[in-house]
């Protein structure tokens, strides 16, 4: 593949880990009953809080990634419960972003 177009033309996985990562939760009961939005986002909140805490806590790397892992089993979890297709999303706005200015015209 040529340089630039590695992003259209590969999977990145992610829906793939979507797929599990739902299955998953679903399987140990997670989806019993119907799950609402506000608390699933507070639930994805709650998991970069946890991040933020071990970093304080001087937590090691990996402290810190197995949190920021849960964050993303989350919201791949959500977004297989509401059919998301965050990969091509995530490939839409990555190809956006490089079109932005320097940090997107911002002071800070």
């Amino acid at each position: 593949m040529r340089k630039g177009r590695e992003m259209t033309k590969a999977s990145l996985g992610v829906n793939k880990l979507i797929k599990e990562c739902h299955s998953i939760a679903r399987g140990k009961g997670w989806w019993k009953d119907e799950r609402n939005d506000g608390e699933l986002i507070a639930l994805m909140h709650s998991e970069l809080s946890e991040a933020l805490e071990a970093m304080r806590n001087h937590g090691t790397k990996d402290n810190v990634a197995e949190e920021l892992a849960d964050v993303c089993i989350r919201i791949f979890d959500f977004c297989g419960a509401r059919n998301i297709d965050l990969e091509e999303t995530l490939r839409k706005k990555i190809a956006y972003n490089k079109t932005r200015p320097y940090r997107h015209g911002k002071k800070f």
